[in-house]
């Protein structure tokens, strides 16, 4: 239960960080969508690490394999099964502190939970997984072509963007839209690495070509199913729609989106949804991560047996996992829209 997104579009991921390959089973896509690598793989390689030194230099060419699900080339509605091989995995980098629970990670609460763990690179915690949720995420696109899915950073280390220029985004390694806030994001990353530490960012995602009424009043709103998908990506710790808490600090004739023949909004503070269903402004959403916790610096734990004890976690980190993280928060909100295009469709049959 607790690996699987979705209702009509459900998605279970399964593999390991450091085991043999990951990988995602996606069951309810329709029938005869045309499918094939070529379509999920560039999306993956968004996420892939060990594109520059920004990123964590684990070499993995993320190549996805479509095990079932499609024939000749389309969707047949049976369980799509996707893998993609875990070709760098060094789980020795992790062996010294195998009986010691790394601050900051899951490898404590697993342990309370299950009574054992995966200590290699946290196992099902690694946001390795969120590879498999990419590859998936590739496929929900394919069921809601209408809808435009974009994400990157307006915020790193406290340092916010001044300027937007959507084009920025693919020309620099940090999926920011403003040059001189992403060279001065280059500068702050080196000097966290070299000091041993990361930084936290926010990640900004639009949706745009959603329309009016997907989502539903109570025990189905769009934007708590969003915000629970956001929720689910490691690091992420928390989530805004529209103006998020700014809404707390505003008045209410500020904050109100009023309507105009069309219909035409006058604004969209609400960020594309009003009362759990979407209003067909582009939805929009952001995604606070935390600075990465896997530190190659002393820091004070416990062993197994409960002692104090001193942990320097080693391996291949992030120093801000949120550069890679915006192509999984496109992931999420693509799983989401896609099944709740589909909950819409069943019940009301458009």
């Amino acid at each position: 239960m607790s690996n699987s997104f979705g209702r009509l579009f459900r998605v279970t991921t399964w593999g390991e960080s450091h085991g043999p390959a990951i990988g995602a089973v996606i069951d309810g896509c329709p029938p005869g969508i045309a499918l094939s690598e070529t379509d999920i793989q560039p999306w993956l390689d968004r996420r892939r690490p060990g594109g520059n030194r920004h990123v964590s230099q684990r070499r993995e060419s993320d190549e996805v394999r479509i095990l079932s699900g499609t024939f000749e080339g389309r969707t047949t509605g049976a369980p799509i099964a996707l893998q993609i091989d875990n070709e760098d995995a060094r789980p020795k980098d992790y062996a010294p502190n195998a009986d010691r629970f790394r601050p900051g990670h899951a490898d404590f609460g697993t342990q309370a939970k299950y009574g054992l763990r995966d200590w290699r690179g946290g196992g099902r915690a690694s946001a390795r997984e969120t590879a498999a949720r990419v590859a998936a995420g590739a496929v929900a696109r394919l069921i809601v072509p209408q809808v435009r899915i974009n994400a990157w950073l307006v915020e790193l280390g406290g340092d916010r963007i001044e300027t937007f220029d959507t084009d920025e985004i693919g020309r620099n390694a940090l999926n920011c839209p403003d040059p001189r806030a992403a060279e001065r994001w280059a500068a702050m990353l080196d000097a966290a690495r070299k000091n041993a530490s990361s930084l936290g960012a926010v990640v900004e995602c639009v949706a745009e070509g959603a329309p009016a009424g997907w989502g539903a009043p109570l025990a189905a709103k769009l934007d708590a199913d969003l915000a629970g998908a956001l929720m689910s990506i490691p690091a992420v710790k928390g989530v805004e729609i529209g103006d998020g808490f700014a809404a707390a600090r505003s008045r209410g004739e500020d904050n109100v989106d009023e309507i105009r023949r069309g219909p035409a909004f006058l604004s969209n503070h609400a960020g594309g949804i009003l009362g759990g269903i979407s209003t067909g402004q582009p939805i929009i959403l952001r995604a606070a991560f935390k600075p990465t916790s896997s530190l190659p610096r002393p820091l004070r734990t416990i062993d197994g047996e409960g002692a104090d004890a001193e942990i320097v976690t080693t391996g291949r980190h992030d120093p801000c996992v949120a550069i890679r993280g915006a192509a999984v928060v496109e992931a999420m909100v693509a799983l989401t829209l896609a099944d709740h295009f589909l909950l819409h469709r069943a019940q009301c049959g458009a």
